[in-house]
């Protein structure tokens, strides 16, 4: 069987050939007018300059860790390869980020040259450079995963070979999430601080548009978009699709270890790499499918893209079935049943995905409340979206947790006794619906980048003065991108929350092959080697009633608000000296406000820069601590706490503060269509008020909370040697 890893390895291959085509086919498009490629210049130029500062540092914390993954694989406490495969997994997800941003910077302009002809136009050329990411990064994913598996594969030793492979490829996933976070972390701070000091100075103090020329800070908010909302979610959902097909993959090659089915285990591993290779095959037939016509309203946009992901998604639930009936035989019921786990990630993912738009939308009432509520002020505004945002957790949080019961339950043949027998099995079923969810990530995440390239296409339709029908297709393309932004976020969000889960299993497994390198039992004098789950538990006295257990849930609960926290600050502090950046440029360079003068677009492209970089380190480098020390201090109970807070806590926090600040930002744009006085009016302010409130929470806060909790379980599973052998000592 080992031959199919060369099927995914040709997706891989398939994808990126898209993806440059796609590349090609929008370079291909006329960029516009002298000025039209001049703003558009200044904005790549930015972003490439920030990205370059970024790397540089981030490079630095990666040698670190490298070094300490080195010498922890001399003194036994981790096999050769893990430092080797977290530096790989870090490369990568930068790589997808930088391909998806370069796109973009090049995107921007032809797409509003593009709405000058037509709205599908636009749409045509916006989303497919979309594409590009979406495409980028699941191929970069499966080249990743499959060069690796072929490497080990011929290097590691027979005995518990797919498990110690499997468990070893995770090891990347760190590097992938690592580097997510940074640029989550960084590229938000970088594109909020940017955002908040433009709109704060220049709607609500000089009451002039949005991405008016004369405003300092027009350009870095343009910047800010693709190193924070394209480069950033890149790497974002590299690391939740990479992550959940490892995951996944650890899974299966512990529960079907002691399979009597030979080639069952190989088999099991297969399986959701096969799954996210058919994936790219029907993302592509999705993305083809997108188009709308003149006039469209929301709905009729939001209706073109769900034709695409709809789509793609019912194919991928019916090659699903396919697939495991070939892998594994249809004398039994299992390739049904474990196909079922498949279909209610997919179906989990629908239904968060239609729950985030309802609640972020400006085509539905609860964002037109908010905008409604603008009549009495800002307060107001900011309150009524708080509460949407609380209310708003309820149909996901009730979602995952019907979506893990019944994959759990699918994958075990529909027992609901919950014993030591089918644990692992249900488990594995839990990993794959996350795989079903992610895996039509090619067009999901196309819907995604389309946002912020429609964003940019605004931005430059405005500062090149276009006529203002072209501004209203692009303004209606940058609605729709808001709502697909926080759509998408909705999924990553989901599908970390099912793939934390089984990440917690692949850490038992990681601690007992730790047990075994280093000659251990199980302190219960189980042989570690051949402990069930339940084994491991109680061998640990992993329950409520541990008072270690508690300690490590309050301390994941309190993480993920500390890191929120941190950043929330973060954007502030940057956010204060852009503001009085952009007031010191209109009070002191003459003739701004009126045109006659060019602002310092510089200055303020390097304080944000500058902000961002100062600003990203501490969070994101705490984030890799703590785990490391509550292994240390509580061992592997409190890090099983800590994993278990960090993921409830964080899983609700983020859908809310995603939720709110996407309904404030479609609140903001619902009055700018003309409803409850329009642009300039009281009302108006009070949104960007509000919206103002909510850039952090949606573009920085939010997002990177699922980083958060993949990185704290991946740093657990790559320290288990160390935590295992300071215990023992």
């Amino acid at each position: 069987m080992n031959w199919v890893i060369y099927l995914v390895l040709a997706a891989s291959v398939l994808a990126l050939s898209f993806a440059f085509y796609f590349f090609k086919s929008m370079m291909k498009e006329d960029e516009g007018t002298d000025l039209m490629k001049k703003i558009a210049s200044h904005v790549r130029r930015g972003a490439m300059a920030y990205l370059k500062q970024q790397y540089k540092v981030v490079g630095i914390v990666f040698v670190v860790l490298a070094i300490v993954f080195g010498v922890m694989s001399i003194f036994g406490l981790q096999n050769g390869w893990v430092w080797f495969a977290f530096l790989t997994g870090g490369f990568f997800s930068g790589l997808a980020g930088f391909f998806g941003m370069k796109t973009a910077t090049f995107a921007s302009a032809r797409t509003a040259n593009a709405a000058r002809n037509s709205l599908n136009s636009g749409l045509q050329v916006a989303f497919r450079s979309g594409a590009v990411m979406g495409l980028t990064v699941v191929g970069l994913a499966l080249l990743d995963i499959s060069v690796w598996f072929l490497v080990l594969d011929a290097f590691i030793p027979e005995a518990d070979h797919l498990i110690v492979i499997t468990t070893t490829m995770l090891t990347f996933g760190m590097g992938a999430s690592t580097q997510a976070l940074f640029a989550r972390v960084g590229g938000g701070i970088y594109t909020k601080a940017a955002d908040v000091g433009a709109d704060l100075v220049g709607k609500t103090e000089y009451n002039i548009p949005e991405d008016d020329p004369r405003n300092p800070a027009t350009i870095a908010d343009n910047v800010g978009d693709n190193v924070g909302d394209v480069a950033g979610m890149g790497a974002d959902l590299y690391e939740s699709y990479a992550g959940s097909i490892l995951a996944t993959a650890a899974l299966g090659a512990a529960a079907f270890a002691t399979s009597a089915v030979e080639g069952m285990q190989l088999k099991a591993v297969f399986a959701p790499m096969l799954i996210a290779a058919a994936g790219v095959l029907l993302s592509l037939f999705g993305i083809f499918l997108v188009k709308t016509k003149e006039g469209a309203g929301m709905k009729e946009l939001l209706g073109a893209l769900s034709r695409g992901t709809n789509t793609a998604a019912v194919l991928i639930a019916a090659a699903t079935f396919g697939i495991f009936a070939w892998l594994f035989g249809t004398e039994s019921n299992q390739w049904w049943q474990v196909s079922l786990s498949v279909v209610v990630g997919l179906l989990a993912g629908v239904i968060i995905g239609k729950s985030t738009e309802y609640y972020t939308s400006q085509s539905y009432k609860p964002t037109q409340k908010v905008a409604e509520s603008s009549k009495t002020g800002p307060a107001t505004v900011i309150i009524s979206g708080l509460g949407l945002g609380m209310l708003s957790t309820a149909i996901p949080v009730v979602t995952v947790g019907i979506a893990i019961v019944l994959a759990y339950l699918c994958a075990n043949g529909f027992h609901i006794q919950f014993t030591a027998a089918n644990l692992s099995m249900g488990l594995y079923g839990i990993g794959i619906a996350a795989v079903g969810m992610l895996s039509t990530l090619g067009i999901t995440l196309a819907t995604d980048a389309y946002g912020p390239i429609a964003d940019n296409a605004g931005g430059n339709a405005e500062m090149s003065g276009l006529e203002p029908e072209v501004r209203k297709r692009t303004d209606a393309l940058d609605a729709l991108g808001n709502t697909t932004a926080a759509t998408g976020k909705g999924f990553a969000i989901g599908s970390a929350a099912l793939t934390a889960l089984a990440l917690l299993a692949s850490y038992v497994e990681e601690i007992k092959i730790a047990l075994v390198r280093v000659g251990q039992e199980l302190p219960n004098g189980v042989e570690a080697a051949k402990a069930t789950l339940v084994d491991f538990m109680e061998a640990y006295n992993v329950n409520l009633m541990n008072p270690v257990v508690l300690v490590g849930v309050f301390i994941g609960a309190m993480m993920a608000f500390v890191f929120c926290g941190m950043t929330m600050n973060a954007v502030g502090r940057a956010a204060q000296k852009m503001v009085e950046e952009v007031r010191r440029q209109f009070s002191t360079i003459k003739g701004i406000l009126e045109g006659k003068a060019e602002p310092d677009y510089e200055r303020c492209v390097a304080i944000s820069t500058k902000g961002a970089q100062q600003e990203m380190l501490v969070p994101s480098i705490l984030a890799i601590l703590v785990p490391i020390l509550t292994g240390l201090i509580l061992g592997v109970p409190g890090v099983l706490g800590l994993l278990i807070g960090g993921l409830s806590t964080g899983f609700v926090l983020a859908v809310f503060m995603a939720n709110s600040g996407g309904a404030w930002d479609n609140a903001k744009k619902y009055v700018e269509e003309g409803n409850f006085g329009g642009k300039g009016s009281e009302n108006h302010k009070a949104t960007v008020v509000g919206d103002t409130v909510g850039d952090p929470f949606k573009d920085t806060s939010g997002p990177s909370l699922n980083i958060l909790i993949k990185l704290m379980s991946m740093v657990s599973i790559v320290m288990a040697g160390l935590t295992v052998t300071c215990h023992l000592l």
